[in-house]
């Protein structure tokens, strides 16, 4: 669904780092070791988790990926916002480790089962040898949706990215208005609402320009899990 296209353009954004992977799968052509990817064997992979070094780890198409826990927390210590490119077995994990962190997660649909299969299609040979293997996952893994915080249709990349964008940006206020009380002692604020600018209209969803002033609840409750996005989910995904 281009999820890895927007990590690496949110990865752009001030003070954000992404969060590098482990997996078993062979590198694809566009793809550079231990920048994508961390390439190991199974027996290494298996070494990490006998160890308790990851995060969170899944089978996904019969090989493994897995996020080690030391640099994620040594990054978010630092305070680095992090970047996480998973699927939702392990956003499950993550969620139900319970950190001391902010976590929001997005899960990001195509428009269409065909738009997917078609941009499967466009990767290397081996991968369109297993592209009707993904489409059947597909129809499982859509039904998770509604264990995330945000929903998004990628149905143009640059849309799809402002978008996230303005949501990250929707969290960060309200953070900084529930650690306002907090910080007004010391004059001190956790979160510089500069880093994240909130850019023109998204498809379907117009976002507002907040500023700190006109920032309620309200407009953060709007924007989430809205009706018409879980109508045009059901009628351009599942019932497809």
């Amino acid at each position: 669904a281009g999820k890895t296209t927007l990590v690496k353009m949110l990865s752009k954004l001030d003070n954000f780092e992404i969060s590098i992977s482990h997996t078993t799968r062979q590198p694809r052509p566009n793809e550079t070791p231990n920048k994508d990817y961390f390439f190991v064997d199974e027996n290494e992979f298996k070494r990490f988790i006998k160890n308790e070094e990851f995060l969170e780890y899944a089978k996904v198409f019969n090989n493994f990926y897995g996020t080690t826990r030391t640099p994620v927390i040594d990054n978010l210590n630092k305070g680095k916002n992090v970047l996480f490119d998973i699927d939702w077995q392990g956003a499950d994990q993550v969620k139900n480790k319970n950190l001391d962190y902010k976590l929001i997660s997005f899960f990001i649909l195509p428009p269409s089962r065909e738009v997917l299969f078609e941009r499967l299609s466009n990767r290397d040979m081996k991968d369109k040898l297993i592209a009707e293997e993904r489409m059947k996952q597909f129809d499982r893994d859509v039904l998770h949706w509604i264990n995330y915080d945000y929903v998004v249709i990628n149905d143009n990349l640059e849309s799809c990215y402002v978008k996230i964008k303005g949501l990250i940006a929707a969290e960060v206020i309200n953070r900084s208005k529930e650690t306002l009380n907090k910080d007004i002692d010391t004059g001190e604020i956790e979160v510089s609402l500069e880093s994240f600018p909130i850019l023109g209209t998204c498809g379907e969803l117009p976002m507002p320009v907040f500023s700190d002033q006109e920032y309620s609840e309200e407009i953060r409750l709007k924007y989430r899990f809205l009706d018409l996005r879980r109508k045009k989910i059901h009628e351009n995904i599942i019932l497809r």
